[in-house]
């Protein structure tokens, strides 16, 4: 076998299933060696698609997915999103595909320093200099992915080597060091400050919020009266009737300090101390700097579950929390806002689904409430690089095959990733992507009247608008092959839900909003 064949071999026993691909002429003996593979190809219309569908993918199955892309532009056009993933410590694994060793040195129109840009958002990178280590280094790039929370790992692959026979058959996998357990002194004093009658709250964020963590916080919270708060970008998060309220730290820094500002004690686990997302003049940038009471039992990189386990143990904390209760709000009338969307979605969303909350102005009223609906998952925005979501809704419903995935967008950010429809398209993804269509970058307007300054000079006015033309989303989704459909009231988008969520595979409910 060639090079290219060791290195898809190697992944497939690695257990890798999936590669999302946006190949090019250098990534060509990768694509052949894919053919009599049994892993399973998603074509990308544009690399960011790729990359936040690997995103999307790792974060609710746990395992690395491929990406494939055409050198140095192509690694840079996914950048964004794999910043997204390097922030929600998402296993992926980067097949990026060079010139051939020989030819670097012409500086041929798309030469760049490709270990440069992968740095940026990799906790390894490497290139094969010799073909007899495709699959030590593609085995060495799985391990590096995986490993403690998980990672970005990036592979660059000269063309001429790919194209080398190798001897070396699929080589063994190395150990993948888990993630480092808590330090048990810092147990003991978050046991302490929790027995006590103050106000206290746990901060979580990674494993801390689904699954066996988040039944071990809710058990913690029964016990002692704290109060679950989760961070503005968590990775994934398991909500709605039945399980632990977690209260999503507020985007706005005033909001956010006042938030944790009402807590005497603040227990932080899975998640890095909170800092606001700018810095704003005479606003805060750390959140519980200075301040006693705070104890971090598990970081980012630490086994955050079992720190949970452990200070369960201590407190004596055994009995599940009881949840919140099924609870919709009343159907929604009358012309469309954020909270009258809000609503009318926490009413229909079906038990198990996945959302996936990108909408930036308009995911916090959903956020507000979505503990009121059937239990469900969300995937957020880590990072803060918008328009992931059409991608990371691909990623979610290749790993969670039979349950609903809804997009919740916007219309500024959503035209980042309108080459995703198409891939919900061509794999038949069940997929509900519902446009929040403001006609504006919401977002920047809010910052601009916070800061007392009013949106009414003509080029403010024109970068911040997304008017003259608007942006038809039905016709775009159809041109993509998506069927959609546009509501401005309550009770119709109540009755596009109920059409859409009842029928299989993708579709575009453009929302607009008063």
């Amino acid at each position: 076998m060639n090079a290219a064949e060791c290195v898809i071999r190697t992944a497939e026993t690695a257990g890798v299933e999936l590669c999302f691909a946006n190949p090019g002429t250098t990534e060509m003996p990768l694509v052949l060696a894919l053919d009599g593979a049994r892993m399973r190809c998603v074509l990308g219309l544009h690399e960011t698609i790729c990359t936040g569908a690997a995103d999307g993918y790792g974060r609710l199955s746990g395992k690395p997915a491929l990406t494939l892309l055409h050198l140095g532009p192509g690694l840079a056009n996914g950048l964004a999103n794999l910043h997204n993933a390097r922030r929600a410590r998402t296993p992926v694994v980067n097949l990026v595909g060079d010139h051939a060793s020989w030819h670097r040195d012409a500086d041929a129109p798309l030469t760049m320093d490709i270990e440069a840009l992968a740095r940026t958002v990799s906790r390894w990178t490497a290139r094969m200099v010799r073909a007899s280590e495709a699959g030590s280094l593609t085995a060495e790039a799985i391990t590096r992915a995986r490993a403690g929370r998980g990672g970005v790992a990036t592979l660059v692959l000269p063309h001429d080597l790919l194209l080398e026979e190798v001897a070396e058959g699929v080589p063994p996998m190395p150990r993948y060091e888990p993630a480092p357990a808590a330090d048990p002194g810092a147990i003991a004093a978050a046991a302490e400050l929790l027995r006590g009658s103050a106000a206290s709250a746990l901060f979580l964020g990674g494993p801390a919020l689904w699954g066996e963590g988040l039944r071990l916080a809710g058990r913690i919270a029964r016990a002692t009266g704290a109060v679950l708060v989760c961070e503005t970008g968590f990775a994934r998060l398991a909500t709605g009737a039945g399980r632990p309220p977690v209260r999503r730290l507020p985007y706005f820094p005033e909001q956010a300090q006042a938030l944790l500002d009402g807590f005497a004690h603040v227990i932080g686990c899975g998640a890095k101390p909170p800092v606001s997302f700018f810095g704003w003049p005479g606003k805060p940038s750390r959140y519980l700097d200075d301040r006693e009471g705070v104890i971090w039992v598990a970081g980012t990189e630490e086994d955050a579950v079992a720190a949970l386990r452990e200070l369960a143990d201590a407190l004596g904390a055994r009995e599940d929390h009881p949840g919140t209760r099924h609870d919709p709000p009343p159907a929604p009338t009358g012309p469309l806002d954020g909270a009258k969307l809000a609503a009318a979605l926490v009413r229909e969303l079906p038990e198990d689904a996945v959302v996936v909350p990108t909408a930036v102005t308009n995911s916090y009223p959903f956020s507000a409430i979505a503990e009121r609906a059937r239990p469900h998952e969300q995937l957020a925005l880590t990072g803060g690089a918008i328009g992931e979501g059409p991608a990371l809704a691909i990623g979610a419903a290749l790993a969670a095959p039979g349950r609903k995935v809804i997009n919740l967008e916007a219309d500024g950010s959503g035209a980042y990733a309108l080459q995703a429809l198409w891939t919900q398209a061509r794999e038949r993804l069940d997929i509900l992507t519902i446009v929040c269509a403001n006609r504006a970058y919401r977002i920047l307007r809010l910052e601009l009247e916070r800061s007392g300054q009013a949106p009414t000079g003509r080029v403010t006015r024109a970068l911040t608008s997304l008017e003259d033309p608007s942006i038809d989303w039905v016709q775009v989704a159809r041109g993509l092959g998506v069927p959609g459909i546009r509501v401005d009231t309550g009770e119709a988008l109540v009755e596009a839900l109920r059409r859409a969520l009842a029928e299989p595979g993708p579709c575009v409910i453009e929302a607009v909003l008063s």
